[in-house]
């Protein structure tokens, strides 16, 4: 029979006798998994590393870049913020549009080389540029649009004393916008190939240009949130703190006149979308960027698919949270700095909507994380861009919520006099940080999770013993609500010989890891079978629906002017107005946006279970 086609291999040929009285060991070719070219040979690890290098020089290069051109803005902003001698908004925006322009120039050459080179056979990141999130981005852009148009008439209005800057960066800035939508919608996938170290400059250069005006439109809102602030503290008794007014309304007259004050008025209301529009730009350019020259994995991805099925109660607890929040809003900006007495009873009421929302989003981040300890599913620790960003992002930007709320509590606890309703400051304050601790636990176990399914080798483990044909019972609870042995097993006819009689089927993992985990599911708790199956599942998208709809009701007061940390007062009596003032404007756009990404990885997570 020919060799290689079931053939028994040839016996090895006795050595020779020059062999046998040779000192030295006869030369043999090397064994496979050394051959040259083989990827554990010590050729292809030298070859990858050379390979390697310039990608991360060129990856070193363009980072240091873009932190530069970073901070270089920022030291623009800074400038405008403090009134710099010789430095004003006019070179802002003019820095600001020279690199969207830049940023242009990028996208519409990599657009046109795409085009060009449409029929090859793209890499692409199945896990980057989910459709919901480009669809999310889509809407903050147009909103982002309608607010270029109020700038534009409200540089209409002002054109007498206003530099033409302020009419071009608005232009600038919604053609930008339209583009980058375009470009994310069709390219936020891409695993770059080609061309590495332009596009990596190109790609950095673009999600820096992003955050700078993201940082841009938050100092815009904080100079306006800072103003309203200022005036609220006269009517709350602090008449101690220097109040000086921070106004930026230009000194000519408007025409018409009514047209001014109502356009600035309906662009601050806007500032919030806008603001979460160029963060969440410049975190998927930066899951493109850290793509580029990347090797795809072999895991395949599944596709996730939004079920609306099963999840009544966590949907109606969510709405009624969201009615509340809008419902304790509106009433909150109704009656702070009306009178001392409304609004400290405004602070009260929101401290108390507060703290039942984030006791019962803490109770079912417990509950879920609870769930996923008693299961025994696989996590997928594949390498995946996205995926770690997401992580990153929560536990960053949970830090500037954490920072404010332990200024809260060491005020309270470290003031000399305590108004009452500052009392209630405390629990909340407490209360924000645990909160957020759970959620991110719930959220990075549920995001690292194989979505929909057990692991091969746990169903496996779970009835795997054959004596005979015969198989071992499980527990009666086991058999009601987890697989059964016709699930895992094949049956003995369909069994090959060798399997039959007193046969045992085992994982390659080994005899200790299979005895072990057959003891545990034949004790009498067994846990692993605790809420298994659709009714785990059911419980889980429950969670993740009420908490994604809790965390879009707590991105609602902040966004839009309810911020007790800057109305309580008890605060800037402590650490000073200014040093408080400083720190909230710094930590209150992250606080911010961890609502906002907290919520787009729970629907994540939902569309996942």
């Amino acid at each position: 029979m020919p060799e290689g086609q079931g053939a028994p291999a040839a016996p090895l040929a006795a050595p020779s006798d020059s062999e046998r009285g040779s000192p030295w060991p006869a030369a043999r070719p090397p064994p496979p998994f050394l051959a040259p070219g083989f990827p554990g040979s010590p050729a292809t690890r030298r070859g990858a590393v050379r390979e390697s290098f310039p990608q991360k020089l060129a990856e070193a290069l363009s980072s240091q870049y873009a932190l530069n051109v970073f901070v270089a803005g920022l030291l623009f902003l800074l400038a405008w913020a403090v009134h710099a001698s010789g430095v004003g908004k006019r070179d802002l925006l003019c820095f600001l549009t020279a690199l969207m322009l830049l940023q242009l120039l990028w996208m519409l050459w990599y657009v046109r080389r795409s085009s060009a080179h449409r029929r090859l056979i793209r890499l692409k990141d199945a896990y980057a540029g989910a459709r919901w999130l480009r669809g999310s981005i889509t809407l903050f852009a147009v909103i982002t649009v309608i607010l270029g148009c109020l700038k534009i008439g409200y540089f209409i209005g002002f054109s007498e004393c206003l530099s033409a800057t302020e009419g071009v960066f608005p232009v600038a800035h919604a053609a930008h916008t339209l583009l980058q939508v375009y470009f994310l919608w069709g390219h936020s996938k891409d695993i770059i190939q080609s061309f590495k170290t332009l596009e990596r400059f190109g790609v950095i250069h673009s999600v820096f240009t992003n955050l700078l005006l993201w940082a841009n439109s938050v100092l815009n809102e904080s100079k306006h949130q800072l103003n309203e602030h200022k005036e609220r503290l006269i009517t709350l008794g602090f008449g101690n703190i220097t109040i000086v007014l921070d106004d930026h309304t230009p000194p000519c007259n408007c025409t018409p006149p009514t047209l001014c004050p109502a356009i600035s008025h309906g662009m601050y209301y806007l500032y919030p979308f806008n603001i979460e529009y160029q963060i969440l730009a410049s975190t998927m350019l930066y899951v493109l960027w850290k793509n580029i020259g990347r090797k795809v994995d072999s895991h395949q991805h599944r596709k996730m698919q939004f079920r609306s099925h099963g999840v009544l109660l966590g949907l109606i607890l969510g709405l009624t949270a969201l009615a509340t929040t809008i419902g304790v809003v509106v009433v909150y900006l109704i009656q702070i700095g009306r009178s001392k007495t409304k609004s400290e009873a405004a602070l009260i009421m929101f401290y108390l909507y507060a703290i039942t929302l984030l006791m019962l989003m803490g109770a079912a981040g417990l509950v879920g994380i609870r769930i996923y300890r008693l299961d025994e599913q696989s996590l997928d620790d594949s390498k995946n861009p996205a995926r770690k960003l997401d992580a990153d992002l929560l536990v960053g930007t949970a830090s500037g919520s954490w920072f404010i709320s332990w200024g809260s509590i060491l005020a309270i606890l470290c003031a000399e006099s305590r108004p009452p309703y500052t009392w209630f400051n405390l629990p909340y304050s407490i209360l924000a940080v645990v909160e957020k601790y759970i959620q991110n636990l719930f959220i990075i176990e549920s995001i690292h999770r194989e979505p929909g399914k057990l692991s091969e080798d746990i169903r496996t483990l779970r009835v795997v013993t054959v004596y005979s044909g015969n198989a071992l019972s499980l527990p009666a609870s086991c058999l009601r609500n987890g697989p059964t042995a016709g699930d895992v097993a094949p049956q003995a006819s369909e069994m090959p010989p060798a399997a039959n009689g007193n046969a045992r089927l085992r994982e390659v993992g080994g005899r200790e890891k299979e005895d072990k985990s057959w003891e545990r599911a034949q004790g009498p708790a067994c846990h692993p079978c605790f809420l298994q199956g659709n009714a785990q599942r059911r419980v889980l998208r429950n969670i993740a629906a009420f908490l994604f709809l809790c965390n879009i009701s707590l991105w609602i007061p902040p966004a839009f002017g309810c911020r007790p940390e800057y109305d309580n007062g008890l605060e800037e009596i402590v650490f000073g107005f200014e040093p408080w003032i400083i720190v909230v404007n710094l930590a209150m756009p992250f606080s911010i946006f961890y609502r906002m990404h907290a919520a787009a990885s729970l629907f994540e997570v939902y569309c996942k279970i």
